[in-house]
């Protein structure tokens, strides 16, 4: 049986995100363990990184948590565990936030997390609601299928933006185009929540559980 840490850092959404993945895995031998016990971490099959609320306070939260970036770490770039980052989960990717000063990212891909401003001013931020996905890269396991006319849910008001474009899944656009998926190598991030997405979102967690980077 494969086991997924889901990591608990004080992160809303922990439960749904949960939830969605016990459905995702079906009938699949995989066991969901909420955790952020660092042994487990270092040890489990898959991970996965919630996130919801401000950068800064995330990455705090995180490295609050004696052991547990270094465990992840352990699991992500010595043992090449796939990795799932959802919303600021995502962000935590980048090198560095730019929200409420600039604090340190994982930098496991490297690039900036900066605030999203569209062209038209009565496009609101925070961009919250339904959007269809753009330009999803071919060669991607766990977007593919995706149907860019089957729309996901974003609720953010930051966006991480790579260095280098080709680590860009997939766009979403509000009034100017930034990247809704990131992807390099066992790594991967949406920003978009796949357990408020409905069908499309479970699949794409589904994929996620027999990706084999």
């Amino acid at each position: 049986m494969q086991s997924v840490a889901l990591i608990d850092y004080g992160s809303g959404n922990l439960r749904s995100a949960e939830k969605a993945l016990v459905k995702a895995a079906g009938d699949r031998a995989v066991e969901i363990r909420v955790t952020h016990d660092p042994e487990i971490v270092a040890r489990a099959d898959r991970l996965v990184l919630p996130g919801v609320g401000a950068f800064a306070a995330c990455k705090a939260a995180l490295d609050a948590r004696p052991g547990l970036v270094e465990a992840m770490t352990e699991a992500v770039r010595t043992r090449a565990a796939p990795f799932l980052g959802v919303c600021v989960g995502m962000q935590l990717l980048a090198t560095r936030g730019l929200e409420f000063g600039e604090t340190a990212g994982l930098d496991w891909i490297a690039g900036d997390v900066r605030r999203i401003e569209p062209a038209d001013p009565a496009l609101k931020v925070p961009h919250m609601g339904w959007n269809d996905l753009e330009g999803v890269a071919a060669g991607q396991p766990i977007l593919a299928g995706v149907d860019e006319a089957q729309p996901m849910y974003f609720t953010h008001s930051f966006a991480f933006f790579p260095d280098d474009e080709a680590d860009v899944a997939a766009w979403v656009d509000h009034g100017g185009r930034f990247p809704a998926a990131v992807a390099r190598g066992n790594v991967a991030g949406v920003q978009f929540h796949p357990e408020k997405s409905q069908g499309a979102g479970l699949s794409l967690l589904a994929r996620f559980l027999e990706w084999r980077p």
